[in-house]
């Protein structure tokens, strides 16, 4: 098995970024552009890429009490196994750490999987801090 973590910092608060975390069948609004749009029937979400990939994921848990969020790829296409977990921590005032870990057999499929987590973490950070309000943010933006 092999596995993949992506941690970063976010200027956005913790309460606010969980609050879009959590919302699993909203996920196109918090990683646009790399997904395009997605539905939700009962713990199963399909997700629509930007290149026109159709994933569909089983919602394992939203953990309130430690701000997380676990799924599974249905019909992991070119992998055995597919497992992942989103994370919201503190990292002071008006920050929050973003913690995304993917667990998948086999190990090959990273080379198709890192380029989508990245670009994925990089879209939740541009997004959550472009639409949430947040100090350091608003003083970043005035500098």
């Amino acid at each position: 098995m092999a596995s993949i973590r992506k941690e970063l910092v976010v200027d956005v608060g913790t309460e606010p970024a969980w609050d879009a975390l959590r919302r699993v069948g909203q996920p196109h609004t918090l990683f646009a552009p790399v997904l395009t749009g997605s539905d939700l029937d009962g713990d199963v979400r399909t997700v629509r890429f930007a290149d026109g990939n159709v994933v569909r994921e089983r919602i394992l848990d939203v953990d309130e009490a430690h701000r997380r969020v676990a799924y599974a790829v249905v019909e992991p296409q070119g992998m055995t196994y597919h497992h992942a977990s989103m994370e919201i921590g503190e990292a002071g005032p008006g920050r929050c750490t973003f913690i995304w870990i993917t667990d998948f057999v086999p190990a090959e499929a990273a080379a198709g999987l890192q380029p989508l987590i990245d670009q994925g973490a990089a879209a939740l950070k541009r997004n959550l801090e472009r639409t949430v309000a947040s100090p350091r943010a608003s003083a970043a933006r005035s500098a």
